[in-house]
């Protein structure tokens, strides 16, 4: 009987022993060596990162709303995500026996954090760090525009998701951070329920709220972005010995007859295709408290032009003057379409002009 009694209790011993090596073996299984899929939250982190990718570029996909409602999350949201979760990737404390999430698990213990606080961090994170991004390209060649920032913001995301994805895995499945919706609504419902302080439950509603307000705002502003102003420009610049165009060295001594050259740029942001007429005369004119009077007058060009809205036409006029004189005013004068059969600085859209000096050619001779 003894000897059955100790058999009995060394097979029940060996039995223990076995479950506690396969419980070992399976907590190594579950550990950072074994074969455990990408967390879901941060694949989808990636996937939203690479569909904002197309949307963006994609020609037919771009000016479709589909751009806006991804680009809001991927500017406010999603980088802040993904380097929070590369920085706490641990989850809160768990009840041994139950593996349910207690009481505690609820605040930040140690390095864990809760959803709310999660959220709150990754909104706050994505606004420091996308403006930080900007400032880092505005002092490079390439500086701030659509596709070096995309692709800058994406880099750093998905670069982001890979280090939290390697944290991950590098700890005990059970201290991994995991998204639970079924946790995420009993914390919902926590918070109308009563079973938080009134405090918790004030603050937690003020940040929810200030969160879909910040979101909702950035929305708005991507998807119905204010217009600009609608302007035109007009500017004279000279062309330099090695090619370059500059706003300098303006020619103002002239000699009847013969030819000096200036380039004449008109930049269209009407938002419209407009057709121009840029007139240009030589005008004896004074200015007497603030007012000019013509006195004479001798046209030296006249031009159409049709430009494209946000479309530059630059375009090298030689002036021959035929007027001589001290000071005349050579001026450009651009309008919309015809200019009147009379025109005047005052009538023009847009004006400049060049003061200059015209000699006598036979004179000089």
């Amino acid at each position: 009987m003894t000897d059955t009694d100790d058999s009995d209790e060394g097979d029940d011993s060996h039995t223990d022993s076995d479950e506690a090596s396969a419980a070992e073996s399976d907590s190594v299984d579950a550990g950072p060596g074994s074969a455990v899929p990408i967390p879901a939250d941060l694949t989808a982190v990636v996937l939203l990162t690479l569909l904002t990718c197309a949307a963006v570029t994609v020609p037919g996909v771009r000016a479709t709303p589909l751009r806006s409602v991804l680009v809001v999350p991927f500017v406010l949201l999603i980088p802040g995500y993904a380097l929070v979760a590369a920085l706490f990737p641990e989850t809160g404390v768990r009840d041994a026996e139950s593996g349910e999430e207690t009481d505690e698990s609820k605040r930040a213990v140690g390095s864990g954090l809760t959803y709310v606080e999660r959220a709150a961090l990754s909104f706050g994170v994505s606004i420091a760090v996308v403006p930080l991004i900007g400032l880092v390209l505005n002092v490079t060649p390439v500086g701030i525009q659509l596709l070096p920032v995309m692709l800058s913001v994406a880099g750093v995301t998905l670069a982001a998701s890979a280090l939290a994805t390697h944290r991950r895995l590098q700890i005990p499945e059970s201290d991994r951070f995991s998204v639970s919706y079924r946790q995420w609504g009993q914390s919902v419902v926590d918070v109308f329920s009563g079973h938080e302080s009134r405090l918790d439950r004030s603050l937690t509603i003020l940040t929810v709220a200030a969160l879909l307000l910040a979101v909702t705002s950035a929305g708005y502003a991507v998807a119905v972005p204010k217009q600009a102003d609608a302007f035109t420009e007009m500017y004279l610049v000279t062309e330099q010995d090695d090619g370059q165009l500059v706003a300098d060295d303006y020619p103002t001594e002239f000699v009847s007859g013969e030819s000096q050259s200036l380039v004449v740029g008109v930049g269209n942001y009407e938002h419209q295709t407009v057709e121009y007429s840029l007139v240009v005369e030589l005008q004896d004119a004074t200015v007497v408290n603030n007012s000019t009077q013509v006195h004479g007058r001798n046209e030296v060009s006249r031009q159409t032009l049709t430009l494209a809205d946000e479309a530059t036409w630059e375009n090298e006029l030689n002036v021959t003057p035929m007027m001589t004189g001290d000071r005349l005013r050579l001026s450009f004068m651009l309008f919309k379409c015809d200019p009147p059969s009379d025109p005047t600085a005052d009538q023009a859209y847009r004006e400049t002009h060049l003061w200059i000096s015209v000699s006598d050619g036979s004179q000089q001779s």
